[in-house]
Formats: C-alpha cells, sequence, structure tokens
C-alpha cells in the first residue's frame, strides 16, 4: 500500500531526481523510492554487519549500469524492483527487532 507524502526538496536535487526519471524512464516517485531504499540498505549494513542481505546496494549499483547499457525489459526492472523492495522491508524489520531487544535489555 502505498501513501501519499509531500516532502520539500531543495532545486538542485528535484532535478537530479528528474534527470534520473528520465534516464531510466521511471515516475518521480519510483525514483524516490528506490533512493530511500538504497540508502536505507546502506545504512542498516553498516550499522548490523551481521544481517545478511539477498540483495546488496552494489548489485543495486551494477543492476543499474546493467539497465543503462542494455535497456532492460520493463519486467526485469519491475522484479528487480521488487527486489529491492522485499529486502530493504528485511533489513528495517531486522533493525526494528534489534532496537527492540535492546530497549529490553
Amino acid at each position: 500500500m502505498l501513501k501519499r507524502y509531500q516532502v520539500l526538496l531543495p532545486d538542485w536535487l528535484e532535478e537530479y531526481i528528474k534527470s534520473l526519471a528520465d534516464k531510466y524512464d521511471l515516475s518521480f516517485s519510483e525514483i524516490i523510492r528506490i533512493e530511500i531504499c538504497i540508502a536505507i540498505m546502506s545504512t542498516i549494513s553498516k550499522l548490523y554487519p551481521e544481517h545478511k542481505f539477498g540483495l546488496t546496494p552494489e548489485d543495486m549499483l551494477d543492476w543499474i549500469k546493467k539497465d543503462v547499457q542494455e535497456n532492460m525489459e520493463r519486467d526485469q526492472e519491475h522484479r528487480m524492483l521488487s527486489r529491492l523492495y522485499f529486502e530493504t522491508r528485511k533489513a528495517i524489520e531486522y533493525r526494528l527487532s534489534q532496537e527492540k531487544e535492546q530497549k529490553k535489555k
């Protein structure tokens, strides 16, 4: 389920996100979700190195490079994005469970 939020962005960030949206033929919102997920995965991988990802931020960067070079099919893009969202959700759940355990101590 997607929810709508208003986010204020400086001009330079808006321009960057628009350029990515045009480059990858994705929506502005999708680019923001992707970037947030990659940032979350990067952060959690540093905070909890014991957590093993099925997809790493580096995998995502490799996918992005491949997409640009090979003009990936839409269904492949959709599968990769679904995987990104799934792995990010697992990482968030792991972090929240770890923080909950820390509070109990």
